[in-house]
Protein backbone atom coordinates (compact mmCIF):
# COMPACT_ATOMS: atom_id res chain seq x y z
CA UNK A 1 0.00 0.00 0.00
CA UNK A 2 1.42 3.71 -0.58
CA UNK A 3 2.68 5.16 2.03
CA UNK A 4 0.32 8.25 4.29
CA UNK A 5 2.21 11.76 3.59
CA UNK A 6 0.25 12.74 6.70
CA UNK A 7 2.30 14.35 8.89
CA UNK A 8 5.50 14.78 6.21
CA UNK A 9 6.74 18.03 5.59
CA UNK A 10 7.29 18.71 1.27
CA UNK A 11 8.79 21.72 0.18
CA UNK A 12 8.43 22.23 -4.02
CA UNK A 13 10.77 24.45 -5.15
CA UNK A 14 8.96 26.22 -8.26
CA UNK A 15 5.41 26.03 -7.52
CA UNK A 16 3.99 29.01 -8.83
CA UNK A 17 3.29 27.34 -12.57
CA UNK A 18 3.70 23.87 -14.16
CA UNK A 19 4.76 21.11 -12.87
CA UNK A 20 6.10 22.42 -9.61
CA UNK A 21 2.50 23.75 -8.93
CA UNK A 22 0.60 20.30 -9.62
CA UNK A 23 3.18 18.64 -7.31
CA UNK A 24 2.43 21.08 -4.88
CA UNK A 25 -1.48 20.28 -5.38
CA UNK A 26 -1.15 16.69 -5.60
CA UNK A 27 0.41 16.78 -2.39
CA UNK A 28 -0.97 18.45 -0.63
CA UNK A 29 -4.43 17.36 -1.35
CA UNK A 30 -3.00 13.86 -0.48
CA UNK A 31 -1.97 14.57 3.34
CA UNK A 32 1.41 16.09 2.79
CA UNK A 33 2.21 19.82 4.44
CA UNK A 34 3.66 21.27 1.45
CA UNK A 35 5.40 25.03 1.54
CA UNK A 36 5.07 26.11 -1.93
CA UNK A 37 8.06 28.13 -3.13
CA UNK A 38 8.93 30.53 -6.20
CA UNK A 39 9.82 33.72 -7.77
CA UNK A 40 6.55 35.36 -8.14
CA UNK A 41 4.77 35.95 -5.16
CA UNK A 42 1.09 36.60 -7.08
CA UNK A 43 1.43 33.44 -8.29
CA UNK A 44 1.79 32.07 -4.74
CA UNK A 45 -0.77 33.50 -3.43
CA UNK A 46 -3.53 32.43 -5.98
CA UNK A 47 -2.07 29.08 -5.59
CA UNK A 48 -2.59 29.28 -1.66
CA UNK A 49 -6.35 30.34 -2.33
CA UNK A 50 -7.29 27.81 -4.35
CA UNK A 51 -5.70 25.28 -1.93
CA UNK A 52 -7.81 26.49 1.05
CA UNK A 53 -8.79 23.92 3.70
CA UNK A 54 -5.24 22.39 2.83
CA UNK A 55 -2.28 22.97 4.64
CA UNK A 56 -0.29 24.53 2.13
CA UNK A 57 1.83 27.86 2.72
CA UNK A 58 3.81 29.96 0.32
CA UNK A 59 7.37 31.81 0.44
CA UNK A 60 8.61 33.79 -2.16
CA UNK A 61 12.54 33.07 -2.84
CA UNK A 62 14.85 32.56 -5.53
CA UNK A 63 16.32 29.29 -5.83
CA UNK A 64 19.92 30.60 -7.43
CA UNK A 65 20.23 32.95 -4.50
CA UNK A 66 22.23 30.89 -1.70
CA UNK A 67 20.87 33.51 1.01
CA UNK A 68 17.13 33.18 -0.56
CA UNK A 69 17.01 29.38 -0.33
CA UNK A 70 18.71 29.19 2.64
CA UNK A 71 15.69 31.57 4.08
CA UNK A 72 13.53 29.41 2.12
CA UNK A 73 14.19 26.10 4.34
CA UNK A 74 14.56 27.74 7.79
CA UNK A 75 10.87 29.18 7.08
CA UNK A 76 9.70 25.91 6.10
CA UNK A 77 11.16 24.24 9.21
CA UNK A 78 9.70 27.21 11.30
CA UNK A 79 6.10 27.27 9.83
CA UNK A 80 5.85 23.02 9.54
CA UNK A 81 8.68 21.08 10.90
CA UNK A 82 11.10 19.18 9.75
CA UNK A 83 11.94 18.76 5.68
CA UNK A 84 10.91 15.20 4.66
CA UNK A 85 10.80 15.74 0.93
CA UNK A 86 11.83 18.17 -1.56
CA UNK A 87 11.01 18.25 -5.03
CA UNK A 88 12.68 20.68 -7.28
CA UNK A 89 10.96 22.03 -10.46
CA UNK A 90 12.91 25.20 -10.93
CA UNK A 91 13.15 25.43 -14.46
CA UNK A 92 13.91 27.60 -17.96
CA UNK A 93 14.97 27.72 -21.67
CA UNK A 94 15.40 30.23 -24.17
CA UNK A 95 14.73 31.16 -27.33
CA UNK A 96 18.09 31.73 -28.38
CA UNK A 97 19.27 28.04 -27.59
CA UNK A 98 21.17 27.17 -30.66
CA UNK A 99 24.98 27.76 -30.10
CA UNK A 100 24.85 30.46 -33.14
CA UNK A 101 22.72 32.39 -30.44
CA UNK A 102 23.74 30.95 -27.04
CA UNK A 103 26.11 33.35 -25.26
CA UNK A 104 27.84 33.16 -21.71
CA UNK A 105 25.46 35.04 -20.15
CA UNK A 106 22.11 32.90 -21.62
CA UNK A 107 24.04 30.38 -20.50
CA UNK A 108 24.92 31.04 -16.98
CA UNK A 109 21.49 31.93 -16.25
CA UNK A 110 20.33 28.14 -17.35
CA UNK A 111 23.05 26.71 -15.67
CA UNK A 112 22.04 28.72 -12.50
CA UNK A 113 18.30 27.84 -12.62
CA UNK A 114 18.54 24.57 -13.88
CA UNK A 115 21.33 23.18 -12.14
CA UNK A 116 23.08 25.36 -9.59
CA UNK A 117 19.97 26.02 -8.06
CA UNK A 118 18.92 22.27 -7.42
CA UNK A 119 22.48 22.30 -5.54
CA UNK A 120 21.95 25.07 -3.49
CA UNK A 121 18.05 23.65 -2.25
CA UNK A 122 19.69 20.11 -1.41
CA UNK A 123 22.62 21.69 0.40
CA UNK A 124 20.88 23.60 2.33
CA UNK A 125 17.82 20.62 3.19
CA UNK A 126 20.69 17.51 3.50
CA UNK A 127 22.32 18.59 6.97
CA UNK A 128 18.57 17.92 8.93
CA UNK A 129 18.29 15.02 6.86
CA UNK A 130 21.36 13.51 7.87
CA UNK A 131 20.22 14.29 11.41
CA UNK A 132 17.04 12.40 10.60
CA UNK A 133 18.35 9.55 8.65
CA UNK A 134 15.54 10.30 6.03
CA UNK A 135 14.77 11.76 3.62
CA UNK A 136 13.54 11.76 -0.09
CA UNK A 137 14.72 14.73 -2.69
CA UNK A 138 12.83 14.55 -5.80
CA UNK A 139 14.21 16.48 -9.37
CA UNK A 140 12.45 17.13 -12.26
CA UNK A 141 14.99 16.51 -14.92
CA UNK A 142 14.12 15.67 -18.79
CA UNK A 143 14.16 13.19 -20.80
CA UNK A 144 16.98 15.83 -22.63
CA UNK A 145 19.49 14.99 -20.10
CA UNK A 146 19.57 11.37 -21.83
CA UNK A 147 18.46 12.13 -25.63
CA UNK A 148 19.95 14.48 -27.64
CA UNK A 149 17.36 16.90 -29.36
CA UNK A 150 16.59 20.51 -29.95
CA UNK A 151 16.15 22.00 -26.71
CA UNK A 152 19.75 23.19 -26.91
CA UNK A 153 23.13 22.65 -25.21
CA UNK A 154 22.65 24.72 -21.96
CA UNK A 155 19.51 23.41 -21.72
CA UNK A 156 20.50 19.52 -22.37
CA UNK A 157 23.70 19.98 -20.37
CA UNK A 158 21.82 21.23 -17.03
CA UNK A 159 19.34 18.45 -17.33
CA UNK A 160 22.19 15.80 -17.65
CA UNK A 161 23.82 17.92 -14.70
CA UNK A 162 20.89 16.69 -12.48
CA UNK A 163 20.64 13.79 -13.70
CA UNK A 164 24.50 13.06 -12.48
CA UNK A 165 23.41 15.62 -9.38
CA UNK A 166 20.93 12.94 -8.09
CA UNK A 167 22.08 10.07 -8.56
CA UNK A 168 25.57 10.84 -6.66
CA UNK A 169 23.64 12.32 -4.25
CA UNK A 170 21.97 8.93 -3.67
CA UNK A 171 25.44 6.79 -3.53
CA UNK A 172 26.76 9.56 -0.75
CA UNK A 173 23.92 9.94 1.42
CA UNK A 174 21.82 6.25 1.26
CA UNK A 175 23.79 5.88 5.19
CA UNK A 176 22.26 8.35 6.09
CA UNK A 177 18.94 7.11 4.97
CA UNK A 178 18.31 9.82 2.23
CA UNK A 179 16.71 8.87 -1.07
CA UNK A 180 16.85 10.70 -4.32
CA UNK A 181 14.34 10.07 -7.48
CA UNK A 182 14.92 12.05 -10.66
CA UNK A 183 11.99 12.10 -12.84
CA UNK A 184 12.46 13.29 -16.59
CA UNK A 185 9.69 14.05 -18.40
CA UNK A 186 9.15 14.35 -22.42
CA UNK A 187 7.25 17.04 -23.83
CA UNK A 188 4.79 18.59 -21.30
CA UNK A 189 2.12 21.52 -22.04
CA UNK A 190 3.80 24.28 -19.84
CA UNK A 191 4.85 28.02 -19.71
CA UNK A 192 8.38 26.67 -20.87
CA UNK A 193 7.30 25.99 -24.33
CA UNK A 194 6.42 29.55 -24.89
CA UNK A 195 10.65 29.89 -25.01
CA UNK A 196 10.48 27.53 -27.84
CA UNK A 197 12.04 29.13 -30.97
CA UNK A 198 9.02 27.30 -32.92
CA UNK A 199 5.45 27.20 -31.95
CA UNK A 200 4.10 23.31 -31.49
CA UNK A 201 1.37 23.23 -33.75
CA UNK A 202 -1.46 22.64 -31.73
CA UNK A 203 -2.39 19.05 -33.06
CA UNK A 204 1.21 18.51 -31.60
CA UNK A 205 0.37 20.03 -28.35
CA UNK A 206 -2.92 18.08 -27.51
CA UNK A 207 -0.85 15.30 -27.41
CA UNK A 208 2.12 15.99 -24.64
CA UNK A 209 1.90 15.54 -21.08
CA UNK A 210 0.43 17.64 -18.67
CA UNK A 211 1.63 18.82 -15.65
CA UNK A 212 -0.82 16.83 -13.48
CA UNK A 213 0.75 13.56 -14.71
CA UNK A 214 4.22 14.31 -13.96
CA UNK A 215 2.82 15.27 -10.74
CA UNK A 216 1.36 11.53 -10.39
CA UNK A 217 4.79 10.28 -10.95
CA UNK A 218 6.15 12.30 -7.98
CA UNK A 219 3.23 10.96 -5.69
CA UNK A 220 3.75 7.72 -6.79
CA UNK A 221 7.37 8.04 -6.20
CA UNK A 222 7.09 9.67 -2.40
CA UNK A 223 4.57 7.36 -1.23
CA UNK A 224 7.35 4.33 -1.70
CA UNK A 225 8.20 2.90 1.81
CA UNK A 226 11.65 4.04 3.22
CA UNK A 227 13.52 0.73 2.11
CA UNK A 228 12.47 1.53 -1.40
CA UNK A 229 13.37 4.15 -3.53
CA UNK A 230 12.63 4.34 -7.82
CA UNK A 231 16.24 6.01 -8.28
CA UNK A 232 14.94 7.11 -12.24
CA UNK A 233 12.04 7.31 -14.09
CA UNK A 234 10.92 8.83 -17.59
CA UNK A 235 7.44 9.73 -18.32
CA UNK A 236 6.47 10.13 -21.99
CA UNK A 237 3.49 11.00 -23.88
CA UNK A 238 2.08 8.16 -25.43
CA UNK A 239 1.94 8.58 -29.00
CA UNK A 240 4.70 11.02 -29.20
Amino acid sequence: MPVSLKDQVALVVGASSGIGRAVAVLLARNGASVMAAARREDRLRALKAEMAGHLLEICCADATSVPDVERLVAETRRVLGPIGIMVYATGTNTPDRALVRLRPAIWDELISTNLSGAYYVTQAVLPAMREARAGHLIYIASISGHTPDISGAAYQASKRGMIGLAHAIRVEEREHGIRTTVINPGLVDTEILEKRPVKLPPEQLAQALLPEHVAEAVLACAQLPPRAVISEMTIVPTVL
